[in-house]
C-alpha cells in the first residue's frame, strides 16, 4: 500500500508547509484538507469565514473533505495534513503527526498567508476554531485536545522551518528504516 502519513494541529500550526517537504523527500503524494476547504469556499464565493457558518448547520462539507481524506489514506503512499487528518485516516496511518505552536505566531502566518490583518486573523480563526471543536465533537465524537492518538508532537514555533523539517524527516526516516527500509 505505501506509506500514509498525517500532519494535523490548529490553523496556522504550518501543516502545508511541513507536509509539502516531507511529502518531496519521501516522493509521497500530498492532499491538504484546508486548502480543499478553501478551494470549496472560493468555488462558492464564500470566505472561508462564510463556508465555516455554513458547515455548523450542513455537514455535507465536512463530509466531503473527511472522505476524501479516507479515500487518499486508502490509496497509500500520500501525507494527508488536516484537522482531522490523524482520526479520518487512523486505520491506514502509519505515523500521525501533530504540530503545535503559540497563538501568536499562528495569528501572524495566518494574517501573512491570507493577506489579513493580524486582528482579522485572529477573530476569524478563533470563531472557526471553536466552531470546529464543537461541530467534530458532535459528528463524530472527537475532542480535538485529545492528542494520545499521535507518535510525534512538535512545537514549529521554536525552531526555524528547516531545523522542524530536518526532525520529521528523521522521524520519518527513522520509521522507515525500523520497518526493514521498505514502504
Amino acid at each position: 500500500m505505501g506509506l500514509v502519513i498525517t500532519i494535523s494541529g490548529l490553523h496556522g500550526t504550518g501543516k502545508s508547509t511541513y507536509a509539502k517537504a516531507i511529502s518531496e523527500e519521501f516522493n509521497l503524494r500530498h492532499m491538504s484538507a484546508g486548502a480543499l476547504f478553501r478551494k470549496i469556499a472560493l468555488e462558492r464565493g464564500l470566505s472561508v469565514e462564510e463556508l465555516s457558518h455554513i458547515a455548523e448547520r450542513n455537514k455535507d462539507v465536512d463530509c466531503l473533505i473527511d472522505e476524501k481524506t479516507k479515500t487518499e489514506a486508502s490509496k497509500g503512499n500520500v501525507i494527508l495534513d488536516g484537522l482531522l487528518a490523524g482520526w479520518m485516516a487512523s486505520d491506514y496511518a502509519d505515523l500521525k503527526i501533530y504540530l503545535k505552536c503559540p497563538d501568536d505566531v499562528r495569528m501572524r502566518r495566518i494574517a501573512e498567508r491570507d493577506r489579513i490583518t493580524y486582528e482579522k486573523a485572529g477573530k476569524t480563526t478563533t470563531f472557526r476554531e471553536d466552531a470546529e471543536k464543537k461541530r467534530f465533537k458532535r459528528l463524530y465524537h472527537i475532542e480535538m485536545d485529545d492528542l494520545s492518538i499521535y507518535d510525534l508532537i512538535i512545537n514549529t514555533g521554536l525552531m526555524s522551518i528547516k531545523s522542524n523539517i530536518e526532525v520529521m524527516r528523521k522521524f520519518v526516516q527513522g520509521y522507515i528504516s525500523s520497518q526493514g527500509g521498505k514502504m
